[in-house]
């Protein structure tokens, strides 16, 4: 019995140490940033001009009226040769004004504009787009094809800082950063968000340039060389909910380049509430467990030439799935702190010292270098980035880090452990990385009640992180249940170019 006590404690010691890993691996992506420059990401084009590709744009659209007129003539307006551009709106059956502005656009831009519309639409945005690639691949004028949102706002020169990548051969597609852009217009959950996409974005896909693999091609901001496209079949999969995530690994498979240009910058607008906010990030969760059962055959595969794509390398597996294993990582680590605090209190607080710690230096590291990153952003998100964690965790936090001025009055309290009593407070503390997951569902539950005004407080309690895992177990469960995919648009208000 005793060697068995022993065994279980090792066990538990280790999963303890798991349960920061998800930051770990953060950190290791903010690292890597940094051997960017020495990875020329287009290589062979010498001392040549670079090109300026004969552009399709492709805006699916349903109901996309407020924001249209706006997002069409910005994109006519870019530093690009208007006679290389031409923008196909596909209209998915609106039913608002859409129809009769695109009439007005396509009579004011003639040869510039083109309106295609489908009468039985509400298949959702893959449907729509292979509706316009079939169109803008039907004849030889498209040379590269840009897809994109309805409300995206580019900044003037993105599309040709998308387009010098192509001068590159082997790049058969490139992404833009994609900012929140509500700025004045947003809220503490929109604030939220934009420091997500600078550590989602703009750091970790600058990661990904240099392991030489990209995760996903953002949905608003994808430019493909149209004979990427057409070697993968000229067509945008149906079957997920994840079809840029699709086409992402399917060019990659096909043996192009997918490159991420941190300085070709777009602007969308987010959702500016938190039932908005769980429909969306439940589609994309759900669409990167379809994708990954999808592509089982190349996780953790690593391939030795270099001239084969790179997604088995095993650094990119490692990165792609301690995102999908957060929760049950935060869960066993929870579940093993209690375990050890029944058996071995000791042990339990050294290790709940120790893993605070390591998540303490993780998380400053990501904060400071975010404010590097992007610091514009970050000096509208400084409070939502320092409070992300939540509050609570936050308190953990800063106790681990002062535990000479904390620790005393603790004990002053009887909290701490190691007194022969199982004080409730402390407990709570433990299991705090798990009760967040089901506090952050709660905090959701509440936006459709008169309760609702608690949400934000539940939130800013448990931390944003703790809503994207718990959006992240809801889309395990309706995955597990075989249920229907359902293409969830989130509502445009035209926010974005109100907000800049």
């Amino acid at each position: 019995m005793h060697a068995l006590n022993d065994i279980l404690h090792v066990v538990a010691t280790v999963i303890v140490f798991l349960g920061a890993v998800p930051l770990v691996v953060a950190v290791i992506q903010f690292l890597l940033v940094g051997f960017q420059r020495f990875r020329y990401l287009y290589e062979t084009a010498g001392d040549a001009p670079f090109p300026l590709p004969r552009t399709a744009i492709l805006i699916p659209a349903w109901n996309e009226a407020p924001v249209l007129t706006a997002s069409v003539e910005g994109l006519l307006a870019l530093n690009y040769p208007r006679d290389r551009l031409r923008v196909v709106v596909i209209d998915d059956a609106s039913t608002d004004e859409t129809p009769q502005v695109l009439r007005a656009l396509t009579a004011r831009y003639p040869g510039s504009v083109e309106h295609l519309r489908r009468e039985n639409g509400g298949q959702g945005k893959a449907h729509t787009l292979n509706h316009g690639l079939a169109h803008v691949l039907g004849d030889d004028w498209a040379e590269a094809v840009l897809i994109m949102d309805a409300d995206v706002v580019f900044d003037s020169d993105a599309l040709w800082r998308m387009t010098r990548h192509l001068a590159e051969p082997n790049v058969g597609a490139v992404t833009a950063y994609i900012k929140e852009g509500s700025g004045k217009q947003g809220n503490y959950l929109t604030r939220y968000i934009a420091f997500e996409y600078i550590t989602a974005q703009a750091a970790a896909r600058r990661a990904h340039n240099v392991l030489g693999v990209v995760a996903c091609l953002a949905g608003g901001a994808q430019l493909h060389r149209r004979t990427s496209l057409e070697a993968i079949g000229g067509r945008i999969d149906t079957s997920t909910l994840a079809e840029d995530t699709v086409t992402t690994f399917e060019t990659q498979l096909a043996g192009r380049r997918v490159v991420f240009d941190g300085y070709a910058t777009v602007f969308a607008e987010e959702p500016g509430d938190l039932a908005s906010l769980w429909k969306q990030r439940v589609r994309w969760a759900r669409g990167n467990l379809q994708v990954t059962h999808r592509y089982r055959h190349v996780w953790f595969r690593p391939r030795a030439r270099r001239d084969q794509h790179r997604l088995g390398s095993t650094l990119f597996g490692l990165i792609w799935f301690s995102l999908l294993a957060t929760p049950f990582l935060l869960v066993a680590c929870s579940a093993s702190l209690l375990f050890l605090y029944f058996t071995d209190s000791d042990r339990a607080w050294a290790l709940f010292h120790l893993l605070w710690v390591v998540n303490l230096v993780c998380y400053l590291l990501i904060v400071l270098m975010s404010a590097v990153v992007d610091p514009a952003t970050f000096r509208r998100c400084w409070f939502e980035a320092l409070i992300y964690p939540g509050l609570v965790s936050t308190c953990i936090l800063v106790i681990t880090a002062l535990p000479d001025v904390f620790l005393p009055l603790l004990d002053d309290a009887g909290i701490l452990p190691g007194d022969g009593s199982t004080p409730v407070l402390m407990i709570i503390i433990y299991v705090w990385l798990a009760l967040s997951i089901p506090i952050a569902w709660i905090a959701k539950l509440l936006t459709g009640t008169r309760l609702r005004p608690l949400a934000p407080v539940l939130l800013t309690l448990v931390g944003y992180g703790s809503l994207l895992t718990a959006s992240l177990v809801a889309s395990f469960v309706l995955q597990a249940r075989n249920a229907d995919m359902t293409w969830d648009k989130t509502k445009k208000t035209g926010k974005v170019r109100a907000g800049r």
